[in-house]
């Protein structure tokens, strides 16, 4: 047996190549869009991908299972479980020419000498599986592909389809299933090797390990989930304190479902001139986003923009807590970077991006962003401004100005209309970087904003007051 780990720094995703070399073909579990990284396996291996199979709709990226089938010629595995709106309808996707296998428990894939049996696992979704792997050179099973299910100290959460709005009121239930699919893992070998769909920095849970992979006897000693003594209290345990999903995982679940465009049939954006750019932001009527570095953004540039810098790893994540599928959406990049951007954006579904705007465009426009010191901060919050928290409720939980309010960064753009246009706003994240995208995105609304440099850590190292809970 051969497996090979694929890992997506800016999704935490993990996907899998296994093969069995004696046969000379391989699958891919839970692929994502950009295949580029399977092709290429498949090179260097020799084996030739034969299968793709989902654990479940996913929430936080377009799954490549389609591409990959389009491009190789592979079979499409998906779960048959879930019902309704909650299942995957395939059907337009299986008249192009992909082949649709639906599976459940207990249905077996071979990939040559190696043997993946099915297992249902619902509670992070209703349809989600996973897969048992056995090499039948042995007696016995080597490890399991857990997708959402069981992740390194953690599972998967329960609530994301009451909190996207697919199926509210499926949290608790969600819950239940996990405790018992815990139960079920309980049951099984200690040597039994996990591979997770996620890693650290996923928000499909909410303490996920950063280590790639884990056994079941690890797992049974140090994650909470195994320690909870019966279902109520591994139910409050586990709805507890999870991180606020970014807005764009309804989409996901739409698009998954059914299975995404194919990426040749997207349109690449156009180079767009000043006029356009000025007519976007005055109207209001489109995103546009200046992918350049904070500083330089804050320096200089066209009012109404949003700066969401690209280098960040979390620039994917935070585009989706903005992007409006039904809206336009333009970018301000250099004109080498858009081949990366577009392939990072449409990795959570943004594919209709109009066009986009180079550097020199913006550099020459002097709105700026002013940064202040945490000092300067304190004075002015003294004096009547407001200190506006943008970083996540655990965040705020754990230390916080006095006196400061809280919005999380993805639900300002809703809440806006509460927020004082007469009061200067101070924003502020963890670090500087958050609170200068909320920055931009109040500048061009019409608010007098700065941003607190350097964030709560600065504050606390200038040594001012701060509270917790």
């Amino acid at each position: 047996m051969l497996l090979k780990y694929v890992y997506d720094d800016r999704l935490a995703q993990a996907s899998y190549f296994i093969g069995c070399p004696g046969g000379g073909v391989a699958m891919v579990i839970d692929p994502a869009r950009d295949i580029t990284p399977y092709l290429q396996l498949e090179k260097e291996t020799g084996l030739k991908i034969i299968g793709a199979a989902e654990t479940h709709i996913h929430a936080d990226f377009v799954s490549g299972g389609r591409e990959l089938a389009a491009a190789t010629g592979a079979t499409l595995y998906l779960s048959a479980m879930g019902e309704g709106a909650l299942a995957y309808d395939f059907a337009q996707v299986a008249e192009t020419g992909v082949s649709v296998v639906y599976v459940r428990e207990g249905d077996t894939l071979h990939i040559g000498d190696v043997r993946l049996d099915v297992l249902y696992t619902p509670g992070h979704t209703p349809e989600h599986i996973s897969f048992q792997v056995t090499d039948t050179g042995a007696d016995s099973p080597i490890g399991l592909f857990t997708g959402d299910c069981l992740f390194v100290g953690d599972v998967g959460r329960p609530d994301l389809l009451d909190a996207t709005g697919n199926a509210v009121g499926t949290s608790e239930g969600g819950a239940r299933q996990q405790y018992e699919n815990v139960q079920r893992l309980k049951a099984m070998p200690d040597y039994l090797q996990v591979w997770p769909g996620h890693g650290a920095g996923s928000a499909c849970g909410k303490a996920l390990g950063a280590v790639p992979s884990t056994t079941i006897g690890y797992e049974k000693r140090f994650n909470p989930a195994f320690q909870q003594p019966n279902p109520e209290a591994f139910v409050t345990w586990l709805l507890d304190g999870q991180p606020e999903p970014p807005r764009y995982f309804a989409q996901m679940k739409r698009v998954n479902r059914v299975g995404a465009d194919l990426l040749h049939t997207l349109h690449d954006p156009a180079r767009l001139g000043e006029e356009t750019l000025l007519a976007a932001v005055k109207e209001m009527d489109a995103l546009v986003i200046d992918t350049r570095p904070a500083d330089k953004f804050a320096a200089g540039h066209v009012r109404g923009t949003l700066n969401i810098p690209a280098a960040n790893q979390q620039f994917s994540t935070w585009v989706g807590w903005f992007v409006d599928y039904e809206r336009p959406t333009y970018l301000v990049a250099s004109q080498s970077e858009i081949t990366h951007l577009l392939k990072v954006l449409r990795g959570i579904g943004v594919d209709e991006i109009l066009g986009y705007f180079t550097l020199d465009i913006v550099e020459k426009y002097q709105w700026q962003i002013e940064q202040i010191a945490p000092e300067t901060a304190y004075q002015q919050q003294q004096e009547g401004a407001m200190i506006l928290d943008v970083r996540g409720a655990s965040e705020r939980e754990e230390i916080h100005i006095p006196g400061s309010i809280f919005i999380p960064l993805g639900r300002v753009t809703e809440k806006m209309n509460e927020l004082p246009h007469e009061r200067t706003i101070i924003t502020q994240c963890g670090s500087g970087i958050r609170s200068q995208i909320i920055a931009s995105l109040l500048e061009g609304r019409g608010y007098h904003v700065l941003n607190l440099e350097g964030g709560m850590e600065a504050w606390q190292k200038a040594g001012l007051p701060q509270e917790q809970g």
